[in-house]
C-alpha cells in the first residue's frame, strides 16, 4: 500500500476571503528564524493553552479571554506552518502531512477534554463532539486516499470558523454565565445542549459524507469495468 501524500485540497471556507490574504502576507513577512516546525509547535502550545485555560475556569471565568487569546495563538501556528513551508518552497511532503493531522488530533483531543473539564460543559458531551470530529477526519483522510481530494471545509465550514465561533462562544459564556435550558423531564444547560447538537451534527455529516463517497465510489468502479 503506498502513502498518498498530493492532493487536491478542498477549503471554501466562509472566512476564506479574509483569511487567505492575510496568510499571504504573513508567511511574506515571517521573520527567517521562524520556520514551519517552530509554528507547528506554536499551534500546540497554545492548545494546551486553551485546555489549561478552560480547566482554572473552575476557579476564576476571566480565564476565558486566555482561552481565546489561546485560540487565536493556534489558528496562527496551525494555519501558517505548510503556508510558510511552501513559500519558501521547503515543503515535506510526507513528514509534513504526517505531523500535521497527528498534531491536528492531539489538538482537538486536548481542547475539548480542557472544555469538557470546565464548569460549562459536561465532559460526556465535549467527549461526544470529539467523537463526531474523529469521525469527520477519518473520512477525509479515506477519501483522500482513495480519491486525492482532501477536504478541509464542510458546508462552507472549516476549523477558522470553529476557532471563531469558540472565541465568540467563550465572551458570551463569560456574561452570560451558565443558562439552562428547561425542557419536561430535562433540564440541561445551554452549553451542554449546543455540544450535543455540534456532536449529533458531526456524525450526520460523518454518515452522509460516507455514504455518497460509497455511492460514486461504486458507480465509477461499476463503469470502469
Amino acid at each position: 500500500m503506498s502513502s498518498k501524500t498530493t492532493h487536491v485540497r478542498v477549503n471554501d471556507i466562509l472566512l476564506g476571503p479574509l483569511e487567505r490574504p492575510a496568510i499571504r502576507w504573513l508567511v511574506r513577512h515571517m521573520p527567517l528564524f521562524i520556520t514551519p516546525d517552530i509554528l507547528t509547535g506554536v499551534g500546540f502550545f497554545a492548545a494546551m493553552l486553551v485546555a489549561v485555560s478552560y480547566w482554572l475556569t473552575n476557579y476564576d471565568a476571566n480565564f476565558l479571554w486566555l482561552a481565546s487569546l489561546g485560540f487565536a495563538l493556534n489558528w496562527f501556528g496551525d494555519s501558517l506552518d505548510g503556508s510558510l513551508a511552501r513559500y519558501r518552497k521547503i515543503e515535506r511532503p510526507k513528514f509534513g502531512y504526517f505531523i500535521d493531522h497527528t498534531m491536528d488530533a492531539l489538538t482537538q483531543l486536548v481542547v475539548l477534554v480542557g472544555i469538557g473539564l470546565s464548569p460549562y460543559v459536561s465532559l460526556e458531551f465535549a467527549l461526544l463532539v470529539l467523537a463526531g470530529y474523529f469521525m469527520v477526519s477519518i473520512h477525509t483522510y479515506i477519501t483522500n486516499y482513495v480519491s486525492g481530494v482532501f477536504k478541509i471545509s464542510y458546508g462552507r465550514f472549516g476549523p477558522t470558523e470553529a476557532r471563531v465561533l469558540a472565541i465568540i462562544g467563550n465572551t458570551l459564556v463569560y456574561f452570560a454565565g451558565l443558562p439552562q435550558v428547561k425542557l419536561p423531564q430535562l433540564n440541561i444547560s445551554l452549553y451542554d445542549s449546543v455540544f450535543v447538537a455540534t456532536g449529533i451534527i458531526l456524525i450526520g455529516i460523518y454518515v452522509v459524507a460516507t455514504a455518497k463517497q460509497a455511492i460514486q465510489l461504486s458507480a465509477a468502479e461499476r463503469g470502469a469495468n
